[in-house]
């Protein structure tokens, strides 16, 4: 294993460009494919050679029509397994939410042997809603050892930066299936995270340390987590109370239907059969028992040999058969020619937290099923003869092979399977994507005057936020330019929107903490009416809080504001600002820097920062110091200050206090003396 290791590295190592790869690979092993049958080097060969014939077209602008209007978030299913490995949860998942209306990107665990960030897109289906995306990363690591490196990890942003881009997605539920992938999902723009926890990843022999470490985080940090097993969901929930069970199922339509022909062993013999992965995982010891008890019977073993542990085992027993690996188009005629299926797993942590997704489709024949004993069998309803030892299992496999089942239980079985569909699982997901945590933010936005500016940002709130759970709380400071009566219009058909509308101006503090006071949300949202938010601002802020309790405020980049939050960027219209917005904080994914005081234009904070540390300061009047006077009782409450990068909020900049005139200075010069008597002589701000 070690040499095969060391051959891979070198390989992937080799300045070769994927194509040239691929060519030399078929030159190498094309001739002595034969001699490799059944084995995994076999099962990846075909794999690849699969992939490389569909017109698979790298991203180059546009490589596909415009996908369709995407009326629901797009779903981003994060993969333990290449689209064109086994089809299992992973494929059924996706299939199913695309027939549901989502829009679904599968990230494959394969990558594009390349250092030029990007990604190969291969459409799935005809309506363009199912997409296999393998993103480029070189050398070709594998998920499952260890995690991304930080030069990997900025690769794998960069490549899911331009998918995002092409495919227009503002908002996204990713469905993590791997902790591999959590580094880069957990901050990805306006998404969901939800783990779908399938497997003991500890169990597998090789799962690296580290991604134990980031499973931890994963179940902690998700939104949601869902198990297929009662055994996994009895660990997760001590880690994450929002945990749903939703088992494995079948493709009951395709192995309910009888092939046109059936598997026949050789010689007639009656077969005890198998498919799957022949893994680590597989009772050798049981298997052999069973071939020497039956000589008579084929032991029919259908799937790659992963390690050949089990071909070097059993290949002195003249009636053991493996097939090597199949499609999974043919399973049903193998399937339909077995006589006793069968699960010899061992007992392990890993099969203890199994869901034997192969037993629903046995069942979904009608056919006889002998299993070791593992916790998830019992929920078969009996459909499944369980052994605990050895002899047990050799002993339940003979009463089978004596007793045919009588057409009633294979009725009876079918049933059952027939119950436990994919259809169903997706419905089941799709009420815990449904149900997940709706988190109420609150924004409060003071207006005086400058109708027009307040009209444009409360249109850019409804059109851009994309966020349900949102009450808008707008404090109207006198305003004599007919806010006040707007105001009321706009009010009266929004019953989720608050307005007070004050008789005098009491200023900026007094009017925010009015909001403040009136608010019921979990985030708190401070925003000028002379602003304009973008697509996925919202959440996308709140994410930065959510996951770090140490994060006491944050605010977005701007065109227009005087201190390091201010970016270059230019655009002539609202259109092109969106479009250079979203091409900034794309490349800017998940990042936030350390910033020494927020500008009030746009801040979010937890309620947990608003109960520690209070109300704005109204000594400050009509404004200045206020903010940089906030953010100092903010660190002094323990708490961090950022900005984060991949969130852009355009700003017109100082349209109320533009109108003081010379009072705007003198102002300011009173607020600064307030400002430095409590906290020292201020520093002014300075830009990037």
């Amino acid at each position: 294993m070690n040499i095969l290791k060391l051959i891979k590295r070198t390989w992937n190592s080799l300045p070769l460009s994927d194509k040239n790869r691929w060519r030399v690979t078929r030159l190498l092993l094309e001739p002595v494919l034969p001699l490799l049958k059944g084995s995994i080097i076999e099962t990846a060969y075909l794999r690849e050679k699969e992939w490389q014939s569909r017109k698979i077209r790298p991203f180059s602008g546009d490589p596909f029509p415009v996908l369709p209007f995407a009326e629901k978030p797009d779903i981003i299913i994060w993969s333990v397994i290449d689209w064109r490995y086994r089809i299992q949860r992973p494929q059924h998942l996706a299939r199913g939410f695309a027939e549901r209306g989502y829009r679904v990107f599968y990230i494959s665990t394969s990558f594009v042997n390349t250092k030029r960030p990007g990604f190969e897109l291969e459409s799935l289906d005809d309506a363009g809603r199912l997409y296999n995306v393998r993103c480029h990363l070189r050398g070709r690591p594998l998920v499952y050892k260890a995690r991304a490196s930080e030069g990997d990890s900025a690769r794998l942003r960069a490549s899911i930066a331009s998918l995002l881009e092409w495919s227009d997605s503002h908002a996204t539920i990713s469905i993590v299936q791997h902790p591999y992938w959590h580094p880069l999902v957990r901050k990805l723009p306006n998404s969901r995270l939800i783990y779908d926890c399938l497997d003991h990843h500890e169990g597998f022999g090789n799962t690296g340390a580290d991604i134990a470490a980031l499973e931890q985080s994963l179940l902690k940090e998700a939104e949601a987590v869902v198990t297929t097993s009662q055994f996994l969901y009895d660990i997760a929930v001590t880690r994450n109370s929002n945990t749903a069970l939703v088992r494995n199922a079948a493709e009951y339509d395709f192995f309910s239907r009888e092939p046109d022909s059936r598997y026949c062993a050789p010689d007639g013999q009656r077969v005890i059969g198998y498919y799957g992965a022949i893994a680590e995982w597989m009772d050798l010891d049981l298997l052999e028992k069973l071939a020497r008890q039956y000589p008579d019977c084929l032991l029919l073993l259908v799937g790659a040999d992963d390690r050949g542990a089990a071909r070097q085992r059993l290949a002195q027993l003249s009636n053991v058969l493996f097939t090597g690996e199949v499609r999974y188009q043919d399973l049903p005629y193998y399937l339909y020619g077995m006589d006793v299926c069968l699960l010899p797993f061992l007992v392990t942590p890993l099969t203890l937290a199994t869901n034997p997704l192969k037993v629903y489709e046995y069942l979904s024949a009608g056919k006889t099923v002998v299993s070791v004993k593992l916790p998830e069998i019992a929920q078969f309803d009996g459909m499944v003869a369980a052994a605990e030892t050895h002899d047990q299992f050799v002993a339940l496999v003979g009463a089978a092979l004596r007793e045919p089942p009588s057409p009633e239980l294979v009725a009876l079985r079918r049933d059952f399977a027939a119950g436990h569909t994919w259809p169903d699982r997706v419905s089941a997901f799709e009420e815990v994507i449904n149900r997940l945590p709706a988190r109420l933010v609150s924004v409060i936005i003071v207006t005086y005057n400058n109708l027009a500016l307040t009209q444009v940002c409360l249109d850019s709130l409804e059109r851009y936020s994309l966020y349900e759970q949102m009450e808008i709380v707008v404090v109207d400071n006198a305003s004599t330019d007919g806010t006040p009566d707007y105001l009321t219009d706009w009010q009266g058909t929004r019953p989720h929107c608050k307005i007070v509308l004050n008789a005098d101006n009491l200023g900026f503090a007094a009017a925010n903490n009015q909001g403040l006071g009136l608010a019921r949300g979990e985030y708190l949202v401070l925003l000028n009416n002379d602003t304009e938010v973008t697509p996925g601002w919202l959440r996308t802020l709140m994410n930065h809080l959510r996951l770090d309790n140490g994060l006491g405020i944050v605010g977005p980049v701007t065109n227009n504001i005087g201190n390091e939050a201010r970016i270059k960027i230019s655009y002539k219209n609202a259109a092109q600002m969106r479009a250079k917005a979203r091409a900034y904080t794309l490349r800017h994914i998940g990042e936030t820097f350390p910033i020494t005081t927020l500008a009030f234009f746009c801040v979010m904070m937890p309620r947990r920062t608003y109960e520690k540390v209070g109300p704005l300061d109204e000594a400050f009047g009509l404004g200045f110091f206020e903010d940089d006077d906030y953010c100092r009782r903010i660190e002094q409450a323990g708490l961090r200050i950022e900005c984060a990068e991949d969130v852009f909020i355009h700003h017109h900049l100082a349209a109320s206090f533009s109108k003081l005139g010379k009072g705007r200075q003198e102002l300011l010069e009173r607020n600064r003396k307030i400002y430095e008597a409590k906290w020292g002589p201020w520093t002014p701000h300075r830009y990037r």
